[in-house]
């Protein structure tokens, strides 16, 4: 199979909130949990990309997509892991389509994703793995850290 790689654009917003709604539904949640999320995240997205805040990039085949992955760089104050740049790389929305997994797509979305933070200049990148992702991000050499999280509502 022949997989092609182009950047997202905001005409993907609703490829990118199907395949964000996927993902959470793949790694367990019910569509009660994530139904909410819906309509805010699309709402937080479409200016996001219209200005490139988030970008990426989209595994296609055939012209269909089956992928995509999602990048921002974030501000972050200056940390022991990188003590000079007030700045993370932030990987998010990481899905390939069910009958396209195993064929290593995330995989090379995610060296992409590298090569990308690397070309700005980033000392670290982060990202919330799922218990499906987690081998493949350890593979790539990605380790896990001590965050927490505390919901408030």
């Amino acid at each position: 199979m022949t997989y092609d790689h182009r950047p997202v654009t905001p005409e993907d917003l609703d490829l990118v909130c199907r395949h964000r709604r996927d993902m959470f539904m793949a790694s367990g949640r019910s569509a009660d949990l994530v139904a909410p999320m819906d309509g805010p995240f699309r709402d937080w997205l479409a200016p996001r990309l219209a200005s490139g805040a988030y970008f990426g990039w989209i595994v296609e085949q055939a012209g269909e997509a089956v992928g995509g992955l999602g990048m921002m760089v974030i501000d972050w104050p200056p940390h022991p892991m990188h003590p000079t740049q007030a700045a993370r790389g932030y990987v998010l929305n990481v899905f390939v389509e069910p009958g396209h997994r195993g064929h290593g797509l995330a995989g090379a979305l995610m060296r992409r994703a590298t090569d990308e933070g690397r070309r700005r200049g980033l000392d670290l990148m982060v990202l919330h793995a799922t218990a499906m992702g987690r081998p493949m991000y350890e593979k790539l050499g990605w380790a896990p850290t001590s965050e927490m999280s505390l919901s408030l509502k």
